[in-house]
């Protein structure tokens, strides 16, 4: 039997096992490239998303710079990146607008605190058991309300009085405000939102969206539009980072923030584990999340020190990271240092930003939050399914965050107790959620190679546990929100003891669009058992092709590659 992992063992920072391995100056130099290409990627969103939340742009910055920093050199997760993400924009700026900036800084500080203590406790393994639907549909509900809340930047709207803090109450208010409406400022928004859009497709490893901010706000000081800028609403940002001091509190406020500081607790939790768990079927690494947590707290403790508001590990950012052929834990460190340089040296050019490009910005984030295939493979599961995530969706929307997660975790439970009930003994060793595990386990580690994951042509995936209702969609979801442009997707079913008929149909789906762009699909390692139920399910040769080990499948694909460059 594997003894249990000391405590020592299970909050060691990756940057600590990273640097025990062996860290060359190549490695460097490929954390660099990385950190670069991330810090590209995150400054224009830092700066959007501090200000969808009620924020200045240089608070998003600063909350980039700092939590960036503190994830990478403390977590648990080789790759992942903090900083401040759109799933918190509702949550901060619902604090803002009730408590002031003070409020939001310290409801956001004990949130840390509650972070930290939630990993010390050792109970992040519990947060994985929070339904994929309940995360889909909170998830979905947050884009539309982004969506909405830029409406006025993305028009140009003059409002009569301070913007409603209710959705409801916004729409009727915008429809007013409507003779008022900025054709110039029209055209930058979908400038900037056409621009992301069309780089994408057509250069998908080009930083679209600075490049589409920085053309969009370059045209629009070249005509002289009359339009709002960062620099007319907020004064710019200073070429300097603020001295560190505690926001203004006292008991009565403490009372006030705490059901803030809560919700900004869960949902950072659940962010920064899903964005590890991404980061873990991209690399096949693994992360541990009770350390992840303990870091994801000090950062959010940090952060309001520094003026920053909500850390979490951020998706796209994550994955980015590792498409760029990161090592380990230096790249995001280094980020925040490019993220610095830039504050030091460039700030007087963020002055010129046209407000609008920031609200394209976000207009694109929302589009790609709201988790469509998840949402429509959820729907047309089951009509359990279908109940979590419409009522998540419909309460997130509509009511409250922490509201449309309570209820939707307590349908998702019940559901899966059914399912469960249902369910014939299943012979397996592997644990429906994996406990965190020491570095060294089991052996030791194998080095990490990031050209396995760095080569654009082929992206590879690993499922790990059962693979079921919830589960099912979330692979589908994972990988259209990596958004590569890979020729070859291999899919590892070696940690996968059991599918059902959902995983296998969405596997089918997925198969299928893949087919459409001309990607090929390898399903790799999976067992008799788990091969069977696949080819039931339709999922056969030549559609989609089945290798023994990942080894084998990358050999297919260079096979193929060869005949095709051959002939």
């Amino acid at each position: 039997m594997t003894p249990r992992p000391t405590f020592a063992e299970l909050f060691t920072p990756k940057l600590v096992t990273v640097l025990r391995e062996g860290y060359r100056l190549s490695h460097l130099r490929a954390d660099a490239l990385a950190g670069l290409t991330v810090a590209i990627v995150a400054l224009p969103l830092s700066m959007a998303i501090a200000i969808a939340s009620g924020a200045t742009p240089a608070q998003g910055l600063y909350t980039a710079i700092i939590g960036g920093f503190l994830v990478s050199a403390l977590g648990g997760s080789r790759f992942q990146i903090g900083g401040p993400a759109g799933a918190f924009i509702v949550l901060v700026a619902a604090t803002v607008h009730t408590h002031g900036m003070d409020g939001a800084l310290l409801a956001t500080l004990l949130a840390g605190l509650m972070l930290c203590a939630i990993g010390l406790l050792r109970l992040g393994t519990y947060i994985k058991f929070i339904p994929y639907p309940v995360t889909v549909g909170f998830t979905s509900g947050i884009a539309v309300i982004i969506f909405i809340s830029q409406i006025k930047d993305l028009l140009g709207l003059t409002l009569d009085s301070a913007e409603p803090a209710l959705l409801w109450d916004k729409l009727p208010v915008f429809w007013h405000a409507l003779p008022t409406l900025n054709p110039a400022t029209v055209a930058v928004s979908l400038l900037t939102i056409a621009g992301i859009a069309s780089l994408k497709r057509l250069r998908p490893n080009w930083p679209g969206m600075l490049i589409a901010v920085a053309t969009a706000g370059a045209a629009a000081a070249l005509w002289q539009l009359p339009i709002e800028t960062i620099g007319s609403r907020f004064g710019g940002i200073a070429a300097s980072f603020p001295m560190p001091r505690l926001p203004d509190w006292n008991l009565a406020k403490l009372v006030a923030v705490f059901p803030s500081a809560v919700a900004f607790a869960l949902l950072g939790a659940i962010e920064s584990l899903l964005s590890a768990v991404v980061a873990d079927g991209m690399t096949g690494r693994r992360h541990r999340s009770n350390c992840e947590l303990v870091a994801q707290g000090v950062a959010n403790v940090a952060s309001p020190l520094f003026g920053g508001i909500c850390v979490t590990g951020t998706i796209a950012r994550t994955a980015t990271n590792v498409r760029a052929g990161a090592h380990g834990p230096i790249a995001g460190m280094l980020h925040a240092l490019f993220l610095l340089l830039f504050i030091l040296v460039a700030a007087p050019l963020a002055s010129y930003i046209p407000l609008a490009c920031l609200a394209g910005v976000l207009v694109v984030v929302a589009w790609n939050m709201v988790e469509k295939q998840a949402l429509a493979t959820l729907v047309r599961a089951s009509w359990g399914d279908a109940i979590v995530v419409l009522a998540t969706l419909a309460l997130t929307i509509f009511r409250d965050l922490t509201e449309a997660i309570i209820v939707g975790s307590v349908l998702g439970m019940l559901l899966f107790i059914k399912r469960m009930s249902e369910t014939t003994a299943v012979e397996t060793h592997t644990p429906f959620v994996a406990e965190d595990t020491a570095d060294n386990a089991a052996g030791g580690r194998s080095p990490y190679d990031s050209r396995e994951t760095a080569d654009p042509k082929v992206l590879i995936y690993r499922i790990s546990g059962a693979f079921f209702f919830g589960a099912a969609a979330s692979i589908g979801s994972i990988l259209e929100r990596i958004g590569d442009q890979h020729r070859h997707l291999i899919i590892d079913f070696s940690a996968v003891p059991f599918v059902d008929s959902t995983a296998a149909n969405t596997i089918d789906g997925l198969v299928r669009r893949a087919a459409q762009r001309g990607v090929s699909v390898v399903l790799s390692g999976a067992g008799t058992s788990v091969q069977s139920d696949l080819v039931a399910q339709g999922l056969a040769e030549p559609s989609v092709r089945y290798a023994p080990s990942i080894e084998a499948a990358l050999a297919l694909v260079q096979a193929s590659d060869d005949r095709v460059n051959g002939s």
